[in-house]
């Protein structure tokens, strides 16, 4: 049965009245629900941390607490036991993240009232909130009641026949001399049906032992039967009772035996009096809470704490038996288009189709288990060989290779499957893992759609290709690069007259990485061109940002992989992104390296000599460090030599003497070229590249690459003509 609902709504007096506290360490969440609750008419205050909360109580009157049991210092639980240690007169609603759910279960046991999933449900929220004071104002008008006609027999029983618990006495053989009205709604019988008969009417067979003993309890004070759970049986001949199965319900009890005084002075034990309250509902909610803890709520999966508990009992039995057993690691290609284009509404529709058909394709053993977003593990324990996994993962394959119909929609998708076998791909569960996730990502980058198992090819450098390739993958995935931007100065007038775009991976561990660690990476996996597309279109966001702004136009100078060049499509591609933004080819300049012009020449040449026709220039850089001839310079499509840093940096080292940069300098003159000096750090560099003619110079001595929001700052607050930057003498 159901914990009886507290009726009617709270009126707007009791809202005026009801004080709420606010408790948790995440100021954000404290200010969205104090906003929702004031809006709705509440008084609220909000304390930071246990130790706030555990003052505030002491200095004001609440009637209720919203209560985060995980914070640094005073945790909720302590604040809890303040409260039932003080005997405050307030109700507390737990308010927690799904990693604290055994947490919240205990703090039930200890006085709080019910809980609010996180993130919170602002409808759910306030509904709560509503039936919480509600009863918080009930339950203490009837103890008010109850107090001041304490020494009335008859509102005694009236209180007693009215309370939301099953009230009992007992004769010294057993047999009911009362019971209250509860008795019928709570199990089915009238009160005339039990006074007279003996209490094992009520006694399930389930735990007949010990309810016998607790429910005659026939001991007195801190002996006596105190909070114990027991089944009581519904009377079979009542209407149809909503409990929890077999015609029972589970209740907590309290009892304890009544003595009184013979005649020769001797205590008598002459019956019990107990009180036994219905805990259906709660029990309902801790067995929800526990669901919660073990189980994705989307798709009803396994989550990760149970995958883990699963895996535990396969290792152990798999050592035992000496079997094998195999992990799968799966995720869904392309999955992001889905949430991008349809919502991400339609996205768990189909991520929880796409988890039955999974299911339907394998045995009770297995366990699948939905990680987070668009990816699953699968745990098939007792594989007799390598073919019976594969066979297992081409039915999971065709079967998620068939269309999906959502709603009015028809979607067509994929899986990429890495699968390591127990015991040669591992024999943890980390290392297990790693090894299915770098077979997964072989995959993707050999493209996608198929299962791949994982080899001791994948070890080594091969294992960190893959892992920086997965990385890379989920980068794009998750948008985690960033565009910098490096000025390009006159170095006579110090004005900005252009900006080089450098990109910065943010990665959610390592923190900011720098071209040099993946660009490679990216290149040989050919997700380079995915990162080039997505590094284009931001610069031309940020563009249009800076001319809303009254930025004036400036030369962007974007690094471009043979990679790309090689792409069909790319000049067209290229130009079409320019136009649909409005952006004049003028304002682009895109940077080679030496190196990549000299591979694949015909193909690179000929696109670059399509964009530089559409009015894009053309720079050569790191130049100096190849091995281009005259020939070569003059059959390449360029505008622009860029000096390498490493030749700038010997201008200090070796000031009195000629170097390399000129020559460079006098190739660039000769050729007619625009020159560009990088990697300028003193005033020793900057003079002496001045002197050669440099049109351009960059580096640390006018700033580092800055974020895309500093850059737009620096624009703005400088003046268009004039100096940007004044160096010292």
């Amino acid at each position: 049965m159901q914990a009886t609902n507290i009726a009617g709504a709270l009126t707007p007096d009791k809202i005026k009245r009801s004080q709420i506290l606010l408790v948790d360490d995440q100021r954000a969440l404290l200010e969205s629900m104090q906003a929702l609750l004031r809006i709705s008419g509440y008084s609220v205050e909000m304390a930071t941390s246990g130790a706030q909360a555990l003052e505030a109580l002491q200095q004001g009157r609440f009637n209720l607490v919203l209560l985060d049991l995980q914070m640094p210092g005073v945790d909720g639980h302590e604040v809890l036991r303040f409260i039932k240690k003080h005997e405050i007169d307030t109700e507390v609603i737990v308010v927690s993240g799904e990693s604290s759910f055994f947490s919240v279960k205990s703090a039930m046991r200890n006085g709080a009232y019910d809980f609010i999933r996180k993130p919170y449900d602002p409808e759910e929220l306030l509904a709560t909130v509503g039936k919480t004071l509600e009863y918080y104002w009930q339950s203490r008008q009837l103890k008010q009641t109850e107090q001041t006609l304490l020494h009335s027999e008859r509102i005694h029983r009236f209180i007693v026949n009215n309370s939301p618990d099953f009230i009992y006495m007992l004769d010294p053989q057993g047999i009911f001399t009362y019971v209250n009205d509860t008795v019928e709604e709570l199990l089915g019988y009238k009160r005339n049906e039990l006074i007279g008969s003996h209490f094992s009417k009520l006694i399930h067979s389930h735990n007949a032992d010990d309810s016998y003993s607790f429910f005659s309890e026939q001991r007195g004070g801190e002996r006596s039967t105190n909070n114990a759970e027991i089944r009581l049986q519904v009377n079979p001949a009542s209407p149809p009772t909503e409990c929890l199965d077999n015609y029972e319900v589970l209740v907590e009890l309290n009892a304890i035996g009544i003595y009184e005084d013979d005649e020769s002075g001797e205590r008598t034990y002459v019956g019990t009096l107990g009180c036994a309250r219905d805990i259906t509902a709660r029990k309902h909610s801790e067995a929800q809470i526990s669901y919660q803890a073990y189980h994705d709520m989307l798709t009803s999966l396994p989550n990760r704490l149970l995958f883990n508990d699963r895996i535990n009992q396969v290792f152990a039995h798999a050592r035992r038996t000496e079997q094998k057993f195999a992990l799968l690691f799966l995720d869904l290609d392309r999955f992001k288009l889905i949430n991008d284009t349809l919502g991400h509404a339609m996205g768990d529709l189909v991520l929880q189709q796409v988890a039955q058909r999974i299911l339907d394709c394998l045995r009770a053993e297995d366990t699948l288990c939905r990680f987070g977003g668009d990816e699953f593990a699968l745990l098939l324990p007792n594989v007799e060989s390598k073919e019976n996994v594969a066979s297992v993962a081409e039915k999971i394959n065709r079967a998620v290779r068939q269309p999906f119909h959502v709603k009015e929609h028809e979607l067509f998708l994929s899986l990429s499957i890495g699968i390591a076998l127990y015991p040669k791909a591992g024999e943890t569960t980390e290392s297990l893992l790693q090894s299915a996730d770098i077979a997964m990502y072989h995959v993707k980058a050999n493209g996608k759609d198929s299962y791949c198992f994982y080899s001791d090819a994948m070890d080594g450098t091969d294992s960190t290709f893959l892992s920086v390739e997965r990385d890379l993958y989920l980068a794009l995935e998750k948008n985690q690069f960033e565009v910098f931007f490096q000025p390009k100065v006159e170095p006579s007038t110090h004005v900005i007259v252009g900006m080089e775009v450098l990109l910065r991976w943010r990665h959610p561990e390592k923190g900011l990485i720098f071209p040099g660690d993946f660009i490679w990476i990216a290149e040989e996996s050919k997700l380079i061109v995915p990162i080039g597309d997505w590094v284009l279109q931001s610069i031309c966001e940020e563009l249009v940002r800076w001319k809303r702004r009254g930025v004036p136009d400036l030369k962007i100078s974007l690094n471009i992989s043979p990679i790309q060049l090689e792409q069909e499509g790319y000049v067209q591609k290229f130009i079409q992104t320019l136009q649909q933004f409005g952006l004049s080819a003028s304002m682009f300049e895109l940077e080679v390296t030496e190196q990549g012009l000299l591979k694949g020449q015909s193909e690179i040449v000929r696109n670059l000599r399509q964009l530089r026709e559409y009015g894009i220039s053309v720079a050569i850089d790191d130049f100096g460090r190849g091995y281009s001839s005259l020939t070569y310079l003059q059959s390449f499509p360029v505008n622009t030599l860029k000096i390498d840093r490493s030749f700038v940096r010997e201008i200090e080292e070796n000031q009195n003497e000629s170097c390399v940069v000129d020559a460079i300098a006098m190739m660039a003159k000769g050729l007619n070229l625009h020159m560009v000096a990088e990697g300028i750090e003193n005033l020793l560099q900057l003079d002496y590249v001045r002197n050669l003619g440099c049109n351009e110079v960059q580096g640390h001595l006018y700033g580092e690459a800055l974020s895309a929001q500093d850059t737009l700052g620096i624009l703005s607050s400088s003046p268009v003509e004039g100096p940007h930057f004044i160096l010292p003498n």
